[in-house]
């Protein structure tokens, strides 16, 4: 039978081993002073929108169906890019059931 040791693990990165250009200004984070505590005197919470006040308009297909494309690929973690709105406008010419499955392949990952 064999017996196993488990090494104990690594503490804290040593700060020769920090990657300064994955995290600039990670090496002299201890020479800052600790940032002051937020004022929250002047904040407030606004009050519940009122439904009757809301405008008497739908939302048109088409960008009901763009605002769906980039919520899917936000959540995704997929920021959609300047260049990727023609693409997007392409998408959202698709039909209902098409768009549908094309989003459930963007948020299965």
């Amino acid at each position: 039978m064999h017996t196993w040791q488990v090494s104990a693990l690594p503490s804290a990165p040593q700060p020769s081993e920090i990657d300064t250009y994955r995290f600039p200004g990670a090496r002299d984070i201890d020479e800052h002073a600790p940032c002051p505590p937020a004022d929250t005197s002047d904040d407030y919470l606004l009050p519940s929108p009122d439904p009757n006040q809301r405008l008497p308009f739908a939302l048109p297909a088409a960008d009901k169906r763009r605002l769906d494309v980039h919520a899917a690929l936000t959540t995704t973690g997929i920021p959609p890019l300047p260049g990727d709105l023609d693409a997007i406008k392409a998408l959202c010419t698709l039909d209902d059931r098409t768009l549908t499955t094309v989003l459930r392949w963007i948020t299965s990952y």
